[in-house]
């Protein structure tokens, strides 16, 4: 079989495709949210996006970012008014 044409070869489904996305994913969502709290002058929507552009770095796993990227989306998206 060659494996020249597997999506895993191609590094179309692979943990470091699926961690690098979610960095980038939480990183806009999180500037987005922490301009918002800049320029309505809410305090948790610059604690909630500096959380979501900060914590990718103390996460090493794909599976846990997108938990808690997710996470930190749904309380974002519950607040936002």
């Amino acid at each position: 079989m060659n494996d020249s044409t597997t999506p895993l070869f191609l590094g179309l489904v692979s943990n470091q495709t699926a961690f690098i996305s979610g960095i980038v994913v939480f990183l806009v969502l999180g500037l987005l949210a922490f301009r918002r709290g800049k320029q309505t002058k809410r305090g948790e929507f610059t604690v909630i996006g500096l959380a979501m552009m900060v914590f990718p770095y103390a996460v090493s796993q794909a599976w846990l970012l997108w938990s808690i990227g997710a996470a930190l989306t749904a309380w974002l998206v519950l607040r936002w008014k």
